[in-house]
């Protein structure tokens, strides 16, 4: 059996424990899809998903002298996939809002075609990190 096998293409960075890093990762994220040509129209959604996860892993999951890392995957049928891992426990799920909180996987939710959430060693996986969200890709420009 000849077949080829791409992998696919994957970003990922490390933020510290910052109320600023929620900007740098939505930076760091539309310049990865940027790079690989994905339509602005759904990255702005990644993006969206991206400041609720980070923001979460901030406010939930996070203790003091820890950080988050997002990751960020290219599929080969124009899906994008985004994890969010941090060291939190519990289960992340989507709530009632209450007051000014409780919006953020109800967001999430919204805009992925998926998404979910799952263990790490330590700590877990969370909120997008499922988030896939499916989009055109620009013929040529995925290798960048």
């Amino acid at each position: 059996m000849n077949e080829t096998m791409q992998l696919p293409l994957l970003r990922e960075r490390f933020f510290r424990r910052d109320r600023r890093s929620v900007r740098a990762a939505r930076e760091f994220v539309r310049d990865a899809l940027a790079d690989w040509g994905f339509g602005a129209v759904r990255a702005d959604d990644v993006v969206l998903c991206v400041s609720e996860l980070a923001t979460n892993a901030l406010v939930h999951g996070v203790p003091p002298g820890r950080g988050y890392r997002v990751m960020l995957w290219l599929r080969d049928e124009g899906r994008v996939r985004v994890e969010v891992h941090d060291s939190g426990d519990g289960r992340p799920g989507v709530r009632e809002p209450d007051g000014e909180s409780g919006r953020g996987l109800v967001i999430v939710a919204a805009l992925a075609d998926r998404w979910g959430w799952g263990s790490a060693c330590p700590g877990r996986s969370c909120g997008a990190s499922s988030a896939e969200v499916a989009g055109r890709v620009r013929p040529g420009s995925a290798g960048r």
